[in-house]
């Protein structure tokens, strides 16, 4: 009898410390990236700011429309979206054509525009995925 009182104890200590570990643990995908604070998205105007992880601009708010960027983030070098479950799109302009084009960002992905490109909005989705 004492020795099924004590596994019992001894059980139940260990569930309780593995319930702890788990309520403290921080959250795996949830996390900054260079210099973008969860759960944003942000511009880099230049190869520098990116460089020394200094964003100009973020954005965070989900939104139905585009939203036009302001100086510091339009023409930006990098976009980093450090959002976990939520994709970004990108309005850029196409300098050879000066065609307006689309690209999805996947949650926590970066993009590159070459001086070819110049990003104008953002719109922030809802969902993880890119069609």
């Amino acid at each position: 009898m004492d020795m099924m009182k004590r596994t019992a104890v001894v059980a139940t200590a260990a569930a309780g410390l593995a319930t702890a570990a788990l309520a403290s643990a921080p959250s795996a995908a949830a996390y900054d990236y260079n210099g973008c604070a969860w759960p944003r998205v942000c511009f880099y105007l230049t190869a520098g700011n990116w460089n020394n992880a200094s964003p100009t601009a973020a954005y965070q708010d989900v939104t139905s429309s585009y939203q036009n960027l302001g100086s510091q983030s339009r023409g930006a070098d990098y976009v980093r979206n450090t959002r976990n479950d939520d994709r970004a799109y990108l309005r850029y302009i196409r300098h050879s054509t000066g065609a307006t084009e689309y690209l999805c960002v996947l949650p926590n992905q970066t993009a590159y525009f070459s001086s070819a490109y110049t990003v104008t909005g953002i719109r922030i989705d809802t969902a993880a995925t890119c069609p």
